[in-house]
């Protein structure tokens, strides 16, 4: 009944990496795509091609009402103005609309000129990566979703259809949520980086580095799945080990600020999140990163 109540028809607003990779599954489970909307035509026909479908426009046209749904996936802070102009082009049409957002910074309120004229508004984010060079797959996916019932219903439809699975937000801060995804993606790859030009600087040439590197945090990961966090810990600060953590300050500081301020400051994060006695291990990090201070300007 579900099924045949909902009508897959879908428009989207924004030609980017989560618009099309998104149009083009839900293409491939048949509902119907219409506009794609972007800020240049040739944009626009590029995502087109790569969704396999849809009618190309240079801007969010009347032609994104001929569709029940519609996916707004440009950047966070396009989606304000994009939600008014929206409701300025189809004004009363769009009672009984769908809108959804992919922002995981933004919940559905940013949608509310469109709420006011009678859609039903909320977002719905794919907690993953989108690259320029391939498309992720999407089954099995968590997507974190809010908003209005219909609109719920509506997400959790795509989603389900996609093998994703829908997780309703429910925290009053929803950009925490998308933090969440920072620490575990972007600056993620940005330790790896620091930790690969670290061991080009002992000799290694990239690609050695990298080969060094990737086993070690894999294993940490398999190991975060398998045994849990506790378990998976390892390194000096898990064994109590500051001398170890005093030489690694020490090393550090020849190298530009960013690196020593990191360690410190994962250092910190990593007594707060998994030590038995936190501030004890604070305490005692503090004592270490004073003294080899005092020992560097010596």
């Amino acid at each position: 009944m579900l099924t045949q109540r909902m009508p897959e028809t879908v428009s989207i607003v924004g030609a980017g990496r989560v618009g099309r990779a998104l149009g083009r599954r839900l293409h491939e489970l048949g509902w119907h795509v219409g506009g794609v909307a972007s800020r240049s035509v040739s944009t626009a026909r590029a995502a087109v091609r790569a969704i396999g479908a849809g009618q190309p426009l240079d801007s969010a046209t009347h032609q994104i009402l001929n569709s029940r749904v519609v996916l707004i996936t440009t950047p966070d802070g396009a989606i304000e103005s994009v939600a008014k102009n929206l409701a300025h082009l189809g004004g009363k049409e769009w009672s009984g609309k769908v809108v959804l957002h992919t922002s995981g910074s933004l919940d559905s309120c940013v949608l509310r000129p469109l709420a006011h004229l009678g859609a039903a508004t909320g977002s719905m984010h794919p907690m993953q990566t989108f690259s320029n060079q391939n498309v992720p797959d999407l089954a099995k996916c968590i997507f974190g979703i809010d908003g209005s019932a219909a609109a719920l219903q509506v997400a959790r439809k795509m989603i389900h259809q996609m093998g994703g699975v829908a997780v309703r937000l429910s925290g009053a801060n929803k950009a925490a949520y998308h933090a969440a995804g920072s620490f575990a993606c972007v600056y993620v790859l940005a330790l790896m980086e620091a930790a690969t030009r670290l061991l080009m600087t002992q000799g290694f040439k990239r690609r050695q580095a990298m080969r060094a590197l990737l086993p070690l945090t894999r294993q940490t990961l398999d190991n975060f799945e398998s045994v849990g966090t506790l378990a998976a810990w390892t390194g000096p600060l898990s064994r109590g080990d500051f001398s170890t953590v005093e030489r690694h300050v020490k090393a550090l500081a020849d190298f530009e600020p960013g690196y020593l301020e990191a360690y410190k400051t994962l250092s910190r994060l990593t007594a707060e999140v998994l030590a038995a006695q936190p501030g004890a291990m604070a305490k005692d990090l503090d004592r270490v990163f004073r003294a080899a201070t005092v020992a560097k300007r010596k």
